[in-house]
């Protein structure tokens, strides 16, 4: 367990959960203009045993609401029993946000480039210092439930610093077909907390202002498997059908102004040279043509066909040849049920994806 935790996880305030007891405690990090507290709501589940203590976050950018949806669904579906450790479920850490339907924080800065933060500081930055004191320092481990930025949707991935070895092996009992490795933006909550001595990992999935039954399946299966790897949750982790780690990705991006015919969708690997895309202009005339550089998967793609010269179209993530074929060949085995698959069909649902022609 950390070392460096200060804070006793089950104590807040005046409240101290027993063992097998779960309850709500509340972070107070701000004040309105008019003289109310600003809180952030914490579910507190105590497990019988002592174990770790792992904080699950969502809404840290205030329009990213899959990760809300996931933790709700942990505390009202109940998918697990805690029978070690304490877990702390933070639904939604950018009330600011949150409440407009907007990634910022009134001061237009982005709550996730200002952690561990400041106690003088700006508005973002002393609410950082309060989120990451109340709940980084009680915590052994965390998991940061994101999305794609505003006009993209993301296949899910894990981003981790691999190069911890603590982290990487939790990292990898989440279960992502797709891991990247990287520290994280300086000032993002994963990397203040690893910095920290919390080792934390963050989910991208799907895309903003969505609650998507997918999406919500996959993280609640990811934070499953991790409590089963800390001995948390009695159960066996369920392992994805391929694993790529990788820190290459690239955004193939548009030439021309135009209208987008989509030939790919998130989670689908492309061959080098592929046709990912074909741009047109709204009489019908073809501008140009996108293609695959080399072998990789779909990360990310945009939802609006509509371009400018430059626009972002898909994020692209590529790993070595081999592990590439063994997820071409794992794909093309699974059901039409299976997670992955759903999950494939379920992000191509919010574009148009067309053979080319």
């Amino acid at each position: 367990m950390n070392e460096r935790r200060r804070r006793c996880p089950w104590r807040w305030g005046d409240r101290e959960f027993a063992p097998g007891e779960e309850g709500e405690a509340h972070i107070d990090v701000s004040l309105r203009y008019v003289g109310e507290p600003v809180q952030v709501p914490v579910i507190v589940w105590r497990g019988k045993r002592d174990g770790p203590t792992v904080f699950v976050s969502g809404a840290v950018h205030g329009d990213e609401i899959n990760g809300t949806g996931a933790i709700r669904a942990m505390i009202y579906e109940r998918p697990f029993e805690l029978t070690a450790g304490t877990l702390l479920f933070a639904p939604v850490v950018n009330t600011h946000g949150f409440e407009r339907h907007e990634r910022y924080m009134p001061d237009r800065r982005d709550l996730n480039r200002c952690f561990p933060g400041s106690r003088s500081g700006s508005m973002a930055s002393r609410i950082a210092r309060r989120v990451f004191d109340e709940l980084v320092h009680r915590s052994d481990y965390g998991i940061d439930l994101h999305t794609a930025a505003v006009r993209r949707t993301n296949f899910p991935n894990v981003r981790a610093d691999m190069t911890n070895l603590t982290l990487a092996s939790f990292a990898r009992a989440f279960g992502a077909e797709l891991i990247l490795s990287s520290r994280g933006p300086r000032g993002s909550l994963r990397r203040a907390a690893t910095e920290f001595g919390c080792p934390t990992l963050c989910l991208e999935a799907g895309e903003v202002w969505k609650v998507e039954p997918g999406v919500v399946e996959y993280a609640v299966r990811g934070v499953r498997n991790c409590l089963i790897a800390l001995g948390m949750v009695e159960g066996e982790i369920e392992r994805p059908p391929f694993a790529i780690e990788t820190d290459a990705t690239s955004w193939t991006r548009s030439k021309h102004a135009g209208f987008l015919r989509l030939h790919v969708a998130p989670g689908d690997v492309v061959e080098r040279g592929q046709l990912l895309a074909t741009n047109i202009s709204l009489t019908g005339k073809r501008l140009s043509r996108l293609k695959a550089v080399r072998k990789g998967i779909v990360l990310g793609a945009t939802t609006i066909p509509v371009v400018a010269p430059g626009t972002a179209i898909f994020n692209i993530a590529y790993a070595k040849h081999g592990d590439m074929m063994r997820a071409d060949r794992a794909i093309s085995r699974l059901d039409d049920d299976h997670l992955h698959a759903r999950m494939r069909s379920d992000l191509a649902r919010n574009v148009r994806i067309v053979k080319p022609g």
